[in-house]
């Protein structure tokens, strides 16, 4: 069964510490996912991508530098994607997500846990899903290297990611 994100009914969010004293908040606008899971509603399989272009942090000129080579490089990196290499049901609800995260053009693993709920119809006659996940990574591994030293100590951004998605999904007939 495949399952496609309804972006209207879903967020990828991040915060980030900013110069070691407060905590900038942002998310992305623009996102596309698909997920299989078994006819026992057990999660086999996760794609998704994001549009860096898309970040919002609610200040322009701030979007404007993220977007810029100097963090994303949206116009040299136009897509970060995610693509599950191995799952592992947990408790009830629970999964452990192994994938490979490509951002600014490197590829390295990172696992999450997925907290996925059941399934139900809407009043439309769709069957939805929703899930939610959160975790945290170090931008430098992917090569978002760039900060300024603080005169009294400490850097302008922290190195440090905080992210957090939820999602809701709907089920994708079955072609003719």
């Amino acid at each position: 069964m495949t399952w496609t994100i309804d972006p209207t009914h879903s967020s990828i969010d991040f915060s980030v510490r900013h110069l070691a004293i407060s905590t900038v908040r942002g998310r992305f606008r623009n996102f596309s996912a698909n997920a299989e899971l078994g006819p026992d509603g057990r999660l086999l399989k996760i794609e998704a991508t994001i549009d860096p272009k898309s970040i919002d942090t609610g200040v322009a000129d701030r979007d404007a530098h993220l977007r810029s080579a100097d963090f994303f490089d949206a116009a040299k990196y136009p897509e970060i994607r995610f693509v599950s290499t191995f799952i592992k049901p947990l408790d009830k609800g629970r999964t452990e997500v192994t994938g490979e995260l490509t951002m600014h053009g490197v590829t390295k693993p990172i696992s999450f846990v997925l907290e996925q709920g059941q399934a139900i119809k809407d009043p439309w006659g769709n069957s939805r899903l929703a899930a939610e996940a959160s975790g945290k990574l170090n931008r430098k591994d992917w090569g978002l290297t760039w900060n300024q030293v603080l005169e009294l100590g400490g850097v302008a951004v922290s190195e440090e990611v905080k992210w957090s998605l939820e999602v809701e999904a709907v089920l994708q007939a079955k072609a003719a």
